[in-house]
């Protein structure tokens, strides 16, 4: 039985697929695909889908999902769930906001990059895993690290340079990594992420196929518009649709790569495309609605555990911050930047949660101020935590623990006073 996924978009999993499924076609609209309402169309088919007639799939916000709901009675989330997504949300904000204040009083170093905006693919996706499903994220991963559930205190104290930090204060901003919740890792290079998601996809597929594992476990794979002109996104797309890899790849597509246009840099802007080609599902979805992000990550997270491959998600998303807190954000439209702050994902999932009386406004307040202590708490906890000693610095550099970094006599090398002055025998 076709899923309400595959209903939607077809699912070209196999040459008989390709052969007999029709094509995907765009509906004309005179709006642009920045920040467009453009929909998908699939012509109908008699052979594989009986009773389903070709309908239109648009892409709409929150506010359009509750007039759609109120019509049907029915609610796309319980009261638990729209809590939790809510909390997810909040706190990943309100510790962006924080890391501002952090950076600019000199308390973190280096490129530091903003999540704000894009609160609802971060929490639509992982609040749907389990502890022992991957993520592997980019160079602007902490919101990703929070919602996986590493800690604030060890998110904050690894941006401080701390030895509490989740990398002992060795990764820093761009390199959250977590074995005990399965994040993989940020990267700071674009697009060298993906292979590594794509090697744990695999892993989870080993390990059922061959060694005969209970294992249902699934990679999420999370990067940029930028980066699917990139090579290793090709290579990846390829051989996850090869091997039927249980990943989905996400593309949070904010339309602008540094202070690049996303419309200015690709030949064909919609990404979603790029699935189909490479025999897997590709989707379209608007990025600042927290709900339909949860519906399409639902029946992918589903098609992977099922074993029936990965899928490639656009998410149509927007930063409400520069690049990094070095960027002056003087490139991108002042009214542009209006528009997508007035979609804040955040608010309309509080619309959303007040409308459908799944919470009330006192209980939003109390999750708020809670978050508000959670992250003042995780800076005084950072703040008050030891540097790393010299002793750690080559630690996780060489593979042979004995080897140039330590001598003979047990000792670090580095702890020589000689060693930085160049002279010491090695």
């Amino acid at each position: 039985m076709a899923t309400s996924f595959s209903a939607t978009l077809p699912l070209h999993g196999s040459q008989e697929n390709r052969l007999l499924l029709p094509p995907i076609r765009l509906a004309p609209l005179p709006s642009s695909f920045l920040g467009s309402t453009r929909s998908l169309t699939i012509p109908s088919s008699r052979r594989l889908y009986h009773a389903h007639a070709a309908r239109r799939s648009p892409v709409v916000g929150v506010q359009e999902v509750v007039k759609e709901k109120k019509v049907t009675n029915s609610l796309l989330i319980t009261k638990e769930e729209g809590l939790v997504l809510y909390e997810d949300m909040i706190l990943g904000r309100s510790f962006e906001d924080m890391c501002a204040q952090m950076y600019y009083r000199g308390k973190m170093f280096g490129f530091v990059h903003l999540y704000n905006g894009q609160e609802a693919v971060s929490t639509g996706f992982i609040k749907l895993l389990t502890q022992s499903d991957s993520v592997v994220s980019t160079y602007r991963d902490h919101v990703h690290a929070l919602s996986k559930g590493v800690s604030a205190r060890a998110v904050m104290s690894e941006l401080f340079g701390k030895v509490t930090g989740c990398c002992r204060g060795q990764g820093g901003s761009m390199h959250m990594f977590s074995k005990e919740h399965n994040m993989l890792g940020g990267f700071a290079f674009i697009g060298e992420g993906i292979p590594v998601a794509t090697g744990a996809a695999f892993t989870s597929k080993y390990k059922r196929e061959v060694l005969k594992q209970d294992c249902e476990d699934v990679t999420v794979a999370f990067f940029g518009d930028g980066t699917c002109n990139n090579g290793q996104f090709y290579e990846c797309l390829n051989m996850a649709a090869l091997y039927k890899l249980p990943i989905i790849f996400v593309v949070e597509n904010n339309l602008w790569a540094i202070g690049m246009s996303h419309l200015r840099s690709t030949s064909d802007p919609e990404i979603w495309k790029k699935g189909p080609a490479f025999g897997m599902p590709g989707v379209h979805v608007d990025g600042m609605d927290v709900l339909k992000v949860r519906e399409v990550a639902k029946e992918a997270v589903m098609r992977a555990r099922r074993g029936e491959g990965p899928t490639l998600v656009e998410c149509e998303t927007y930063r409400f911050r520069g690049h990094s807190l070095a960027d002056p954000d003087e490139l991108r439209d002042a009214a542009e930047k209006a528009k997508y702050a007035a979609r804040d994902p955040i608010t309309a999932l509080k619309k959303y949660l007040v409308e459908n009386k799944l919470a009330s406004e006192g209980e939003l307040k109390t999750i708020e101020k809670k978050i508000d202590e959670l992250v003042e708490e995780a800076v005084e906890f950072a703040d008050a935590s030891p540097q790393p000693g010299r002793s750690q610095l080559l630690e996780n550099v060489f593979a042979d623990p004995k080897g140039f970094g330590i001598g003979p006599d047990g000792r670090y090398r580095c702890e020589d006073p000689k060693f930085t002055e160049g002279t010491a025998q090695v």
